[in-house]
């Protein structure tokens, strides 16, 4: 009778320490994969889980302090674009590199959901694969004028060139079509002083 006890005491302590090194060696597991989280996961995260009847809307600090309120519809590989909320109810697109992104503000119900994973199916889509770069080559071919929000300030007018690290906007006034008589100024751009493009 007493060997039954003393087994039945061995078994119990050996499944708590099994136990205890399942749940530890699970934590560890855990600590290692949220490390490995990109804010680009993040709201990849958050993103899968909006729908048209409640879609994800986020406040967005950016680099240069401003605050803007975004609806994300395309998230690239180092990029989003998004539709701008505002009171106007005017509607406003925009193109945010998340190397401009100084935070993003989330509620408390949505800190578990961006944490986690998602299962991108394995061959990323095209816009997954863009760069910011390719995104504002296609606006330079397209001759579309822009505004965009800089470190030192905004500027506005039509995208040129883009090379590997900038762009060259040639500066007009807002609503003008660009031409040689209307641009006051050619600006080289570096990407690191880009915070957000507005189309």
């Amino acid at each position: 009778m007493r060997w039954d006890k003393l087994f039945d005491d061995l078994e119990s302590q050996l499944e708590r320490e099994i136990t205890a090194d399942d749940l530890e060696l699970d934590a560890e597991e855990e600590r290692l994969r949220l490390g490995r989280l990109s804010i680009r996961d993040r709201i990849v995260a958050l993103h899968a889980r909006s729908t048209a009847a409640a879609p994800l809307t986020l406040a967005v600090v950016l680099i240069t302090g401003s605050r803007v309120t975004v609806r994300p519809v395309i998230i690239g590989r180092d990029w989003m674009s998004a539709d701008i909320v505002d009171e106007s109810g005017r509607p406003a697109q925009c193109i945010i590199p998340f190397a401009a992104l100084a935070g993003i503000s989330l509620g408390a119900s949505h800190i578990a959901p961006s944490l986690a994973t998602t299962a991108e199916n394995g061959h990323p889509t095209l816009s997954q694969r863009l760069s910011v770069s390719y995104v504002l080559r296609d606006l330079c071919r397209r001759r579309r004028a822009v505004s965009l929000l800089l470190m030192a300030g905004e500027v506005y007018g039509t995208i040129d060139r883009v090379g590997r690290d900038h762009v060259d906007i040639a500066v007009h006034e807002r609503g003008a079509v660009r031409r040689e008589t209307a641009v006051s100024e050619y600006r080289l751009v570096p990407f690191s002083s880009l915070a957000l493009v507005r189309l």
